[in-house]
């Protein structure tokens, strides 16, 4: 079942490479159908999943390259199984979203696919050999889907960000390769038996250093967070609501699955540098967004405040906290790319992103104007929301370990609750332009994944133990690792 999730993706993106290239209705309609069946595969991951099981569960193994006890070995656990849900749910509204491509969309839905591939294999792969090629897989579709199809100044955006991936890249091989031969003989790229053995606290502290650094870069963590904006303003809206809602994800799966679990000295160890990196992302990316006019660049530099929460988590070392970490993963993950989706839909009416040439929308487009006020408050936590139970319980873990960090991090709703109720106001409230006055609403196929991530957002904020027991379940053995309650 799971190997069918991850594969299922970029069979349809085979399928589509076959299709005559002016078919472009029956283009459309394969990757719909492709995205539709790995997301019904994750949710019967999901059902089936054993909340009293701490273990991984659903795993597959079989060897693969036996001379160098590489080895094919999936599963998931609490902690990667809302984040496969997630996958599958972004490209499938993704696909949704991306209806009106006209340029080379064969290539286009044939890349997002296979993006899709590489991103379940990232959150169920327990070989590190295959963690790290499915890490590497999403590097060349999402190159090719912002240097392509996005904005003017594309090439640079793309290029940028694979030089900060590559060489994020390349420390984590050290840190890999290094836990890899230092391994008992027969050495061993397998997480579960990494994390299960004892390591010298001067070789955790260099190695951990070495992981870190590339997940930190995916994250983002500042001041490594500079390909982010760039990526977000120049990417089309689909690739923009993947890059926030998933492939920033990768950076806080890979610390909680590898750093934390397998070096948990040196995890602790770090533990207040982590926190001081929190504090600073949380505030230095809220009042980023304080400065920008560009309605993309917004949400990409709250995308970085929010991550600050989950670096918090993660300092806190508390079952609690990175409960709160987990959580706050895969509730950004809804409410960015609702926000980008808005954006999008924005942008195709009025033809601009620059906040100071919008104002008065909300008559002409009340849906939007409503939905965007919605994620914008979720984004701020408010509670009802699934943003308020991320950062609330964040906040509750991490207080036990750093009060005053803790307290920097609270400082940053209130940021939050600045810029966007400030984007709202300037965008949807006071007198229309008149080049407005004939502004459409959103429509149709279009209102399919607006309405359905608002409605999981509301949903989570209300029935929070639907994700909390799946985030402790996989937080526990991590916090045993960790020594902590």
């Amino acid at each position: 079942m799971l190997t069918a999730t991850i594969f299922v993706p970029v069979v349809g993106a085979i399928v589509i490479a076959l299709l005559p290239r002016g078919n472009v209705r029956l283009i459309r309609q394969v990757a719909t159908v492709f995205t539709a069946i790995a997301l019904v595969l994750s949710l019967v991951v999901w059902a089936s999943f054993n909340l009293s099981d701490p273990n991984v569960q659903l795993s597959q193994r079989a060897a693969w390259i036996p001379s160098v006890n590489i080895q094919y070995f999936v599963g998931v656990d609490g902690l990667s199984l809302p984040l496969v849900v997630l996958t599958t749910l972004l490209t499938f509204l993704s696909v949704l979203a991306s209806m009106h491509i006209e340029l080379r969309p064969k290539e286009y839905f044939a890349l997002l696919l296979t993006l899709e591939t590489g991103v379940l294999g990232v959150f169920t792969a327990l070989d590190f050999f295959l963690f790290f090629l499915f890490w590497e897989v999403e590097l060349i579709p999402m190159y090719l889907l912002i240097g392509i199809w996005g904005g003017p100044r594309r090439e640079y955006a793309a290029i940028k960000f694979v030089i900060y991936t590559l060489t994020g890249s390349a420390m984590m091989l050290v840190g890999i390769l290094a836990l890899y031969f230092n391994s008992p003989s027969p050495h061993t790229f397998d997480m579960i038996r990494l994390g299960g053995l004892t390591w010298a606290p001067l070789f955790q502290s260099i190695v951990f250093v070495f992981l870190f650094f590339g997940f930190a870069v995916k994250l983002p963590m500042v001041p490594f967070h500079t390909w982010l904006p760039d990526a977000h303003v120049e990417a089309p809206t689909a690739v923009s609501v993947l890059l926030a809602g998933i492939l920033l994800k990768m950076g806080g799966y890979g610390i909680l699955r590898t750093c934390l679990t397998i070096l948990p000295d040196a995890a602790k160890q770090y533990a207040l540098y982590i926190g001081i990196f929190a504090a600073i992302n949380v505030v230095y990316g809220a009042l980023q967004v304080l400065a920008q006019r560009d309605l993309k660049a917004i949400v990409a530099y709250s995308s970085v405040s929010q991550m600050g929460y989950v670096l918090l988590g993660f300092a806190g070392m508390t079952t609690i906290s990175l409960s709160g970490a987990s959580i706050q993963l895969f509730s950004h993950g809804l409410i960015s790319g609702l926000l980008f989706l808005l954006v999008g839909s924005i942008y195709e009416r009025t033809h601009t992103r620059q906040v100071a040439e919008m104002e008065g929308l909300a008559p002409r487009q009340p849906i939007l104007a409503a939905i965007f006020t919605m994620a914008g408050l979720a984004t701020l936590g408010l509670p009802g929301m699934s943003g308020f139970i991320a950062e609330f319980v964040t906040f509750v873990g991490a207080f036990q370990t750093w009060p005053v960090i803790t307290a920097i991090c609270v400082f940053g709703i209130v940021l939050s609750a600045g810029y966007m109720l400030w984007t709202v106001r300037r965008i949807f409230m006071g007198p229309l332009r008149p080049a407005f006055l004939t502004l459409g609403d959103a429509r149709g196929i279009e209102l399919v994944p607006l309405f359905t991530l608002a409605a999981l957002i509301v949903f989570f904020g209300v029935f929070p133990s639907v994700l909390t027991d799946v985030a402790e379940a996989g937080v526990a053995p991590l916090a045993a690792r960790l020594g902590m309650q």
